[in-house]
């Protein structure tokens, strides 16, 4: 069984009409006479991958939440230092 190779620029127009322009993938397969599975393939190589993106999400995720913890922390030492004050100033007025 010999496979069918198409040029460079077939494929280009193939996965523009399906991300650009909105063609089904079985709609250009039948159309181009290639197989969804290639077309599925194509595609897929000129995606961007999300990995990096995600990479740099979740160290953002982990900073928010290290300035978060740090905010906590520091306001429950506000609370607790208003606390011993409001005890300390209620045992004054008596």
């Amino acid at each position: 069984m010999s496979r069918q190779r198409f040029p460079q620029e077939v494929k280009i127009e193939a996965v523009k009409q399906v991300t650009e322009r909105g063609y089904s993938v079985a709609e250009v397969s039948t159309r181009l006479g290639v197989s969804s599975h290639s077309l599925y393939k194509w595609v897929k190589a000129v995606t961007p991958d999300n990995s990096e993106k995600q990479a740099v999400e979740l160290i953002e995720a982990k900073s928010e939440i290290l300035r978060l913890k740090a905010q906590l922390r520091r306001t429950e030492e506000e609370r607790d230092i208003l606390k011993k004050a409001a005890r300390y100033f209620a045992r004054e007025s008596e």
